[in-house]
């Protein structure tokens, strides 16, 4: 039975690794992965299925928590983007020094993923750097420092990284003390990178033709409610997702409680806010119009890939694989880093899930050095490889960036942030 499901795990971990050689899609894998190893579980537990049953029903409890804060979260910016919320940021944005402007992205990306997140902050600031940089070489640069900055800035903050976020709502980690630990050298991870860059970028940047806005008097009203609404949705939206940290501390409720509280209180004054208006003109900034251009796949991506390692966490494997890791290598920053890197290669959210199995609370509380380091490493370690991290798979996409030019031109200096960041981690302790 135990080899069965090991084997079934790597099988599907493979397929996750190998998702685009091999043309299927990471969720179905995932969630075909995580059936059939609780499928093996149950076959090979023919005389206690009441204890299988109860020990899924036991580990889906902590699945759904990760997923319904993942699901308002994502809600919530969507919201804030339908209404145009950070094109007030960006408007803001108009040097044309490259320099200038790299460090400029670079730390509003930094601030921004630790706000919202990693993914969603990479798809924003993308779309920035689209209408700000015309030259192709130049503006796949820029979205190489954008994986960098939104990986680290999600790195220390507990919902800026669904694998921060994980060990938040896990225990492993409280809000205060990773923001209080990770920052600075998360920070270092970035400013590396940007040091790195700086010295191979000159010049300006040749932007886009800047669109000709011309409105007549009629619509000039409408433009100031439009402008009003976007600013109430940036601070509501930010603001809510702001106070899930503190909402945790003051009730002591779990922070998925906290985010479907903004999300119901953003959905309330986004309803008043276009009360006037008929069902159609209501429709593009309606929460049903966001659901349904959030990210639904990841979603199931993370409910296939979490049940996966809770049967391998309720088979004990896991905890084997830690005492023969700690016997074999020994030292556990050696083992953490290792992680991380291995992270560039293969998706940060089952090594992470998989570690929270390895290692038991009662031997290394909340905020013990072993979960603030895995917290950095594996979200930083995602950037080394553009395939490594969520953000760095949706920019691909979105900028048709190519494995091996990633590789040539981003990989060593974001090796060396992950390095001086890991440097900075250790001396701080």
């Amino acid at each position: 039975m135990l080899s069965g499901i090991v084997i079934l795990f790597t099988l599907g971990y493979l397929a996750i690794a190998l998702e685009h050689p091999i043309k299927v899609n990471k969720t179905a894998t995932a969630l075909l992965t995580g059936v059939a190893c609780w499928t093996v579980y149950a076959l090979g537990s023919a005389h206690e299925p009441e204890k299988v049953v109860n020990e899924l029903s036991h580990h889906l409890g902590s699945v759904a928590e990760i997923l319904f804060f993942l699901l308002g979260a994502m809600t919530i910016v969507e919201l804030v983007d339908a209404h145009q919320g950070f094109k007030l940021i960006t408007d803001r944005i108009t040097s044309k020094n490259k320099v200038t402007l790299l460090w400029i992205l670079g730390l509003i990306t930094f601030f921004l993923s630790a706000a919202l997140d990693n993914l969603t902050t990479a798809i924003v600031m993308i779309s920035v750097v689209r209408k700000l940089i015309k030259e192709p070489e130049t503006r796949k640069l820029f979205a190489g420092i954008v994986i960098i900055a939104a990986n680290a800035g999600g790195a220390w903050s507990p919902i800026g990284d669904v694998t921060t976020t994980m060990l938040w709502i896990g225990g492993q980690i409280t809000a205060s003390k990773i923001m209080k630990g990770l920052f600075l050298p998360s920070l270092i991870s970035l400013l590396i990178p940007l040091l790195f860059m700086t010295s191979r970028l000159k010049g300006k940047v040749k932007s886009l033709p800047a669109e000709e806005d011309v409105h007549s008097s009629e619509n000039a009203h409408q433009l100031i409610v439009e402008a009003q609404n976007s600013t109430i949705m940036l601070v509501l939206g930010l603001g809510s997702l702001l106070f899930v940290p503190i909402f945790k501390t003051i009730t002591h409720l779990p922070p998925y409680m906290g985010v479907l509280l903004g999300l119901g209180i953003v959905w309330v004054v986004s309803e008043i806010l276009h009360s006037g208006k008929d069902e159609e003109e209501r429709k593009p900034f309606s929460v049903a119009h966001a659901l349904s251009k959030i990210d639904t796949s990841s979603i199931l991506f993370f409910l296939g890939i979490l049940i996966a390692i809770a049967a391998l966490e309720s088979t004990h494997l896991l905890t084997d694989l830690a005492m023969w890791m700690d016997k074999t290598i020994g030292n556990q920053d050696i083992i953490v880093t290792t992680i991380g890197l291995a992270s560039a290669v293969i998706d940060n959210v089952p090594l992470v899930a998989a570690s929270m199995g390895m290692y038991d609370l009662a031997q290394y509380p909340a905020d013990s050095k072993l979960w603030e380091f895995m917290a950095y490493c594996a979200g930083t370690g995602g950037s080394i490889l553009i395939i490594g991290s969520a953000a760095g798979v949706a920019v691909m996409g979105m900028e048709k960036i190519d494995f091996i030019w990633y590789m040539r031109k981003i990989s060593l200096p974001a090796l060396l942030g992950y390095f001086a960041g890991i440097a900075v981690f250790l001396l701080l302790y």
